[in-house]
């Protein structure tokens, strides 16, 4: 976890410089005189440069509940803060202690100190599931923020949570139990969006886009069309894990481009390895310029580990898109 550490009196410098040299990739910041600016600048350069994950403010929680209130947007984004006093008594997780990992940062912070750390979310007093951060450590998407809100408040009130999935689960914490009826189930992993049942969608990202793309096709285009291939069959585009296609594509701007801004892993396979592949669409003009007999169905399938091809070939003026998942046991 990258770390800012800030402080404005003696004492919370010393404090400061400590935990700087006891964490790594930690900045001390001395912001005496100058408190708002400098926050305002770490936060910044935590929200849109990424460069940090959290903040450690040592100093009156007040001070810091109103510097950072015009500055707090929303839990998915905002960087964990955790506040300390200058004796190094307390670490208290003030913001995003389950996704920002502020919790487990207020408990790091206690130990270095010698303090104790002040964990105020429900589910931990409670002894309940983290259930925002199990599904983060699932893989899983949720598109509905307040849906899970409410779940989670179930959940904390005592409630058992009811999960139906199309895929293997691990073993489930005692306040959450597995359903083979979806229509009885408060959440639902699945790839697929017209589910109707009154659960909570969550996707897992597990599917594999085979991208074939005329040269110098732009970004927008690769993008517009897998997006058009996931509505027209009902799969949840956050439920695409990563793309493939052919190794002569592998300097092709727009591909590289897109895969890079849109965070997907990108795996190439050469004309020999995809006409291994039987059962797929054929095409006599790819063949001419690749010496493949097709791009797009047979990298999606490679990808998934010789998988289940969910979407045939579908094709855009200069893209073709296919959408395999692995076999599911």
């Amino acid at each position: 976890m990258r770390t800012a550490v800030l402080a404005i009196t003696q004492g919370g410098r010393e404090k400061g410089e400590q935990l700087a040299r006891s964490l790594e990739q930690a900045d001390f910041f001395f912001c005496r005189g100058r408190l708002r600016e400098t926050f305002a600048r770490v936060w910044k350069e935590s929200v849109e440069d990424r460069r940090y994950d959290a903040l450690i403010c040592i100093m009156a929680t007040g001070i810091v509940v109103r510097t950072i209130g015009p500055l707090l947007h929303d839990k998915q984004t905002d960087p964990a803060v955790v506040v300390c006093d200058e004796a190094g008594r307390f670490a208290i997780s003030l913001v995003s202690g389950h996704l920002g990992g502020a919790n487990s940062l207020a408990e790091q912070v206690a130990d270095i100190l010698g303090g104790q750390a002040v964990i105020t979310t429900a589910s931990d007093v409670l002894g309940k599931t983290p259930l925002d951060l199990w599904i983060r450590e699932q893989g899983f998407v949720v598109p509905d923020r307040k849906g899970l809100t409410r779940i989670m408040g179930r959940l904390v009130n005592g409630a058992t949570i009811r999960i139906w999935s199309e895929i293997p689960l691990p073993d489930l914490p005692p306040d959450m139990e597995k359903i083979d009826d979806p229509g009885q189930a408060d959440l639902l992993v699945t790839c697929r969006t017209d589910v109707t049942a009154r659960g909570l969608l969550l996707h897992p990202k597990i599917l594999v886009a085979g991208i074939g793309c005329n040269r110098d096709t732009p970004a927008r285009e690769i993008e517009q069309a897998l997006a058009e291939a996931c509505a027209a069959n009902n799969l949840a585009l956050p439920s695409i894990a990563r793309l493939a296609s052919i190794d002569l594509k592998q300097d092709e701007a727009g591909l590289l481009e897109f895969a890079r801004t849109s965070d997907y892993p990108l795996v190439f396979f050469n004309r020999d390895q995809l006409n291994c592949v039987d059962n797929v669409s054929s095409s006599a003009a790819v063949l001419k310029a690749t010496g493949a007999k097709g791009v797009a169905e047979p990298a999606a399938i490679l990808a998934a580990g010789n998988g289940r091809l969910l979407v045939r070939k579908m094709k855009w003026p200069n893209v073709t898109v296919a959408i395999a998942m692995p076999f599911i046991p």
